[in-house]
């Protein structure tokens, strides 16, 4: 019983530390709904990947839990589940990159229907047809507000904003120049701004590329620390000294430090993106 109250204080303090980061997320609450529903409307909110993950690693844990008595293991086994993953993920940077090939895919498609004579808001209408599916959304409710005959430099700033990323803030000014000073030439501008967006997304590219190789050291050296501490673990001898009080506090430690260097290199190998100099985020930067 000595043996099991410090090893029940360590999971609930994870418990703890995790309830808390869950806790100060932003998420629309109805204050007059009454407490379980609440909760049930954050439990269905959870994906269904999630949810198989977080019952895999607690299966994981009662196993480990039944081999070695570790009661740590039944908390702690979820929140491997859930986050190892995410903390050894890619991330979204080539969902970032993809989209930045279509849109240098969307902008030569644009000016090639403009090189035929016609005007800017046919023609962006024109090439919703071939809008690739990464950005096609953003394109269609483009095309939407211009037939609901919103204003044309309006159409495109909500455009820009809705793309989020400061490359589609430089193809967002270019077209409302275009749509301003209504001159010739912004054919040729375009054609020349696909290529400097597909020269944005080979750099992209070869960063993240060095970006992965620490991410694939840090996969590895989990994987196989993971299986060594499984084999031992069949020993007896080895992870005996982890059973008592000490030994739990201990393991708890030693884990919640491996987790947070996981999340420095994260955070390290991930990058900030561009400022945008367009949208209200923009605005609210420059006067402050």
């Amino acid at each position: 019983m000595t043996a099991l109250l410090p090893a029940l204080g360590g999971a609930l303090l994870v418990a703890g530390v995790i309830g808390v980061v869950v806790g100060v997320r932003r998420v629309p609450v109805d204050d007059a709904a009454p407490r379980r529903r609440r909760l049930a409307a954050r439990f269905a909110a959870v994906d269904r990947q999630t949810k198989i993950l977080a019952g895999v690693g607690l299966v994981g844990g009662i196993v480990v839990y039944a081999i070695t008595h570790w009661l740590v293991a039944i908390v702690l086994g979820p929140i491997a589940g859930v986050g190892l993953p995410v903390l050894l993920s890619a991330g979204s940077s080539g969902h970032v990159i993809r989209r930045l090939e279509a849109l240098e895919e969307w902008t030569r498609s644009l000016a090639g229907v403009l090189t035929v004579g016609v005007g800017l808001e046919e023609a962006i209408r024109m090439s919703l047809r071939s809008a690739p599916e990464e950005i096609r959304p953003e394109v269609t409710n483009l095309v939407a507000r211009l037939r609901a005959r919103w204003g044309t430099v309006a159409a495109l700033r909500a455009f820009g904003d809705e793309l989020d990323d400061a490359t589609g803030d430089v193809v967002a000014a270019t077209l409302i120049l275009g749509a301003s000073r209504r001159g010739a030439g912004l054919a040729s501008v375009l054609e020349s701004l696909a290529q400097s967006v597909a020269d944005d997304v080979r750099a992209r590219r070869e960063i993240e590329a060095e970006r992965a190789k620490p991410r694939a050291t840090a996969r590895w050296v989990t994987i196989i620390t993971a299986g060594v501490l499984l084999v031992l673990a069949f020993t007896g001898d080895y992870i005996a000294p982890y059973s008592s009080a000490l030994g739990q506090v201990l393991i708890t430690a030693y884990l919640a430090a491996y987790v947070g260097l996981l999340v420095m290199m994260r955070r390290m190998s991930k990058g900030e993106a561009l400022p945008r100099f367009m949208g209200e985020r923009a605005r609210e930067g420059a006067r402050s």
